[in-house]
């Protein structure tokens, strides 16, 4: 709810594993969360699963860091209200995306936020990527049009288009993360908070707007023991865990770093879609897959370590 295996080379400092590792375990999660949503998710059902998803662990979140919730800034709130939108504009497009297209191809799909914010970086910073950085881009982009066109070569469909531009928008998020001055020194799970909330504030405003599908409260009566399990483990792993790790994260590292770290969350899509969820790739899907896997690892050795 953004490749190959990833190593931390041999000489890399030891420090660097801190923030590694529970940013690969988020990739993990995030693997999964395709397969889930679409297991509890339809068309007409987005919006109110988003508002039961983030409405589950935002009260418990701000119960217990209440205290420190209440200690940030205007300037604070601001930024981390500002990073709630975006948040809600992520979610919006993936899980009406999942809906309309296979967990494998979202999985794979968002894995170009790995080389989206690298290239968003180097514009920002006007510095120009390497040769071997675009070739890997242009790779991955390869891959992406032959994995969503496995029926043959016609236009991607609106899910994939979706998904795509979530990947954009995850990009986005990342690189404000990284840059607001105001959330630089607060409290991660107090950010943390503030951004569910306001990306949960965007969720409220369109359930109540007609014409956006199900009412939350409807959805939830109508959930059973495997729904409610399900969107627990949207909320609790790949909300609230997933984004507390990424502020914490991006803060100790280079934001292309996070998203590059993320890129092994198509190996977990692809995997839970294909082993769980049935799914298969046909031959241009199968070559398609490997080309983006392909991209994403040479995109990130030619990104260099931070």
């Amino acid at each position: 709810m953004s490749s190959a295996a990833l190593a931390v080379p041999a000489a890399a400092p030891r420090r660097a594993w801190g923030p590694d590792l529970p940013v690969l375990a988020v990739a993990v999660v995030w693997g999964g969360s395709y397969l889930a949503a679409k297991g509890i998710t339809t068309a007409h059902t987005v919006i109110a699963v988003l508002v039961l998803r983030f409405g589950v662990v935002l009260p418990v979140l701000a119960g217990a860091g209440w205290r420190r919730l209440r200690a940030l800034s205007a300037r604070q709130l601001r930024g981390g209200a500002l990073l709630g939108l975006v948040l809600g504009a992520i979610f919006i497009l993936e899980t009406y995306g999942v809906v309309h297209t296979s967990a494998t191809n979202a999985g794979l799909i968002i894995s170009l936020t790995m080389i989206f914010t690298p290239l968003a970086e180097a514009a920002v910073r006007r510095t120009r990527p390497s040769a071997a950085f675009l070739g890997a881009a242009a790779v991955s982009v390869a891959g992406v049009v032959l994995l969503t066109q496995g029926g043959g070569f016609t236009v991607p469909g609106a899910g994939d288009l979706l998904i795509l531009g979530a990947a954009l928008a995850r990009t986005l998020n990342v690189l404000l993360t990284a840059r607001i001055e105001a959330v630089q020194d607060a409290d991660s799970l107090s950010l943390t908070t503030v951004q569910l909330g306001g990306a949960l504030a965007v969720f409220a405003v369109l359930a109540a707007l007609p014409g956006t599908g199900e009412n939350p409260w409807s959805v939830a009566a109508g959930f059973g023991p495997a729904e409610w399990a399900g969107l627990a483990f949207l909320a609790v792993f790949c909300t609230l865990f997933a984004f507390f790790v990424q502020m914490w994260a991006v803060r100790r590292t280079s934001p292309s770093r996070v998203s590059l770290l993320l890129g092994t969350e198509p190996l977990w899509a692809a995997a839970a879609g294909i082993a769980i969820g049935g799914e298969h790739l046909g031959p241009a899907g199968l070559a398609g897959a490997a080309l983006v896997l392909a991209g994403t690892a040479w995109g990130r050795r030619a990104a260099g370590p931070s």
